[in-house]
């Protein structure tokens, strides 16, 4: 797993029990993807690290010297720690001491605002991307975070909200962990029928953790990877709600 120190924002790679704690960002994508790089200085003045700052900013306070940011924590052009990565995301968010949500959409409000029924807050972009459903449920801890990194409220706050813009169950968004076999398929895929992401096979991709599923990614491959997942689905898996 490779981190991002938040002060000297340079990268490591750690593996097995030597992982230390980090915090861990969420976010959506931008028009452009940054590449892996050594260290930021020299592109401050671009958007998408200014994200990364910003969440190291809030880290550095809390003293998590490590946050891992998947904008330049993984290596794409590499196809095996693509798939490596992607298989393991859900383990990496749920592992995270802390998750920063970063809605790059929503102006700074309070809670209550927030919860309002017309508020930006309910329609970001955020909760309509295919990869963040994993990033909402998998963290112990998620706090949200305005366009200008003004904190919001905790995911458990605004879990009642939460669960009327998304359809996740406020069991999913409190403190405890996860438990994937409290949830039927059906349940956790129709969480996920109205998200969208930008390439076909990330629709299947992005729900390995949530289904715990582990598939190779086969990116050419359209519509065949569902296929190919609910394959693994029924391999893997007792419950047959999937068929219903």
């Amino acid at each position: 797993m490779r981190l991002m120190n938040t002060t000297s924002y340079f990268l490591e790679e750690f593996f097995g029990d030597n992982i230390p704690n980090y915090a861990i960002l969420s976010h959506t994508w931008g028009l452009k993807r940054l590449p892996i790089r050594k260290e930021v200085d020299r592109i401050k003045a671009k958007s998408g690290y200014k994200k990364i700052l910003n969440a190291c900013q809030q880290a550095r306070p809390a003293r998590h010297q490590w946050i891992w940011v998947d904008t330049n924590c993984i290596d794409k052009s590499s196809s095996s720690e693509m798939s490596e990565a992607i298989n393991s995301m859900f383990n990496w968010y749920q592992k995270a001491k802390v998750c920063y949500a970063y809605l790059a959409d929503v102006p700074s409000m309070n809670e209550q605002v927030a919860t309002s029924r017309q508020s930006a807050f309910r329609s970001s972009r955020w909760f309509t991307r295919g990869w963040t459903l994993q990033e909402l449920i998998a963290p112990a801890y998620l706090d949200f975070y305005s366009l200008d990194w003004n904190f919001i409220a905790s995911r458990e706050s605004l879990a009642q909200c939460v669960k009327s813009v998304t359809g996740v169950p406020t069991s999913c968004l409190g403190s405890n962990p996860f438990q994937s076999r409290r949830h039927s398929i059906a349940a956790k895929l129709s969480w996920a029928s109205k998200r969208r992401t930008t390439r076909i096979e990330d629709s299947a991709y992005c729900l390995l953790g949530i289904l715990n599923v582990q598939m190779t990614l086969l990116y050419g491959e359209g519509e065949n990877a569902f296929l190919r997942l609910q394959g693994e689905i029924i391999k893997r898996n007792a419950d047959q709600s999937l068929l219903a």
